[in-house]
Parts: C-alpha cells; structure tokens; sequence
C-alpha cells in the first residue's frame, strides 16, 4: 500500500504501535538510523504486539540510501512546517509518507529541499505536534480514504456476519 518512513525514531512504544498500524492497512515501514532504542527493547514488542514478524521492515544507515534505493518514488513530508494539508495531496499506491524523530521533527534542510511536498496535519491553538504514531494513522488512512478504501473490507464482511 503506503511506504512509511520514520527518520531516527526515538521512542519503542510509538515505532511499536506504527508496526500494528502497517499491518492492518498493508504498508511497508522504513526505519532510518540511528534509533533511539534496540529492536529488541520489550516495549517496541509489546507495542507491535504479535505482528512485528508480519510488517515488511527495512533498516537504512542515512535518509540519502533510503533515496538512492527508491530514486523513481515519490515522497511526501509531514511537518508542522508544511504549507499544504495532508488533505490537500493526492496520494497514490506506493507513495513514501516520511516523519521525523518525536522531539524535533524531520530535519530543515530536508524541508526546505522538499517544500512543495510538505504536508502538515492541522491543529487548532498552540499545540506542537500530535503524537508520531498518530500523525502515521492519521496520514495513512486520509491515503486509503482517497483510495476509496480499495481492498479493504468491513469487520462484517470479514466475518459474514448479520446485524
């Protein structure tokens, strides 16, 4: 579906519930080092409860060999920096959808380099950011909405069940 990238993630808890989020809409996750836990680190499991071992992860050195590897996809930053909404892009299958690390986001260089792909998740008031995990699902699913959701079924139809 989506290819979601986290650019030096520091905290399990939020990697670990991104790994859940991948796998109930089908993403790919992309991990740029360094991180700020082990892979290991209980809390990253128990986030990512039993479907860690089902996401499809990729581990970078660097940002520029994440780039280098995907040279012909297209990427989109969300930032609080963002001139555009994330409602505002037309998403499509395969896009790369890219956060920056929990305390400051991704870096300004990146941003300024990237400005008309800048998307932004809008607030109201003085609030920073939302949480990273969030801002992912809310990325993600404003994606799938636009893709009418294709692929995707019901709990009902899952379970072919009648109310």
């Amino acid at each position: 579906m989506f290819n979601i990238v986290l650019v030096e993630p520091e905290i399990p808890q939020n990697t670990g519930n991104i790994v859940r989020t991948c796998h109930a809409t089908g993403c790919a996750l992309h991990l740029v080092r360094p991180l700020g836990f082990e892979i290991s680190d209980k809390r990253l499991k128990r986030a990512g409860l039993d479907y860690w071992d089902e996401v499809s992860i990729t581990y970078y050195d660097s940002f520029d060999e994440l780039k280098s590897r995907h040279p012909l996809s297209r990427f989109f930053y969300f930032t609080t920096k963002g001139l555009k909404r994330h409602s505002d892009a037309r998403f499509a299958e395969g896009d790369f959808l890219v956060f920056g690390k929990e305390t400051r986001g991704l870096p300004e260089e990146l941003l300024k380099a990237n400005r008309e792909n800048c998307l932004r998740i809008p607030m109201i008031g003085e609030t920073r950011s939302l949480n990273l995990s969030n801002s992912v699902a809310v990325a993600v699913y404003e994606g799938l909405r636009q893709l009418d959701f294709d692929g995707f079924k019901t709990r009902g139809e899952l379970h072919n069940s009648k109310w």
